[in-house]
């Protein structure tokens, strides 16, 4: 599980019946655990829905030789819920 910043995000897309595409350190030493989705994070809706606020930040990765992906990087613990940054289903 990722850290409590968003422990309550991963629970619900787990819940939903998301498909987990990676778990583990992604990019760098300096990430502790990041979990992929195979869904679109509408991040807007989610922050909202969860109370996600400082330490979490949204993270935007538009570089399509590394992965196009959006979704919330806690900033205190390294951890981070990620999701597809087009296509698929949406999860708000």
């Amino acid at each position: 599980m990722v850290c409590p910043h968003l422990s309550s995000l991963e629970s619900a897309l787990i819940a939903s019946g998301a498909r987990e595409t990676y778990r583990g350190q992604a990019w760098s030493r300096n990430c502790r655990e990041w979990v992929y989705f195979d869904v679109r994070l509408d991040v807007e809706a989610l922050a909202a829905r969860f109370g996600l606020a400082a330490p979490v930040e949204v993270h935007e990765n538009t570089d399509p030789r590394s992965g196009l992906e959006r979704g919330f990087v806690c900033s205190e613990c390294n951890d981070a819920v990620i999701g597809r940054l087009k296509g698929g289903r949406a999860f708000s």
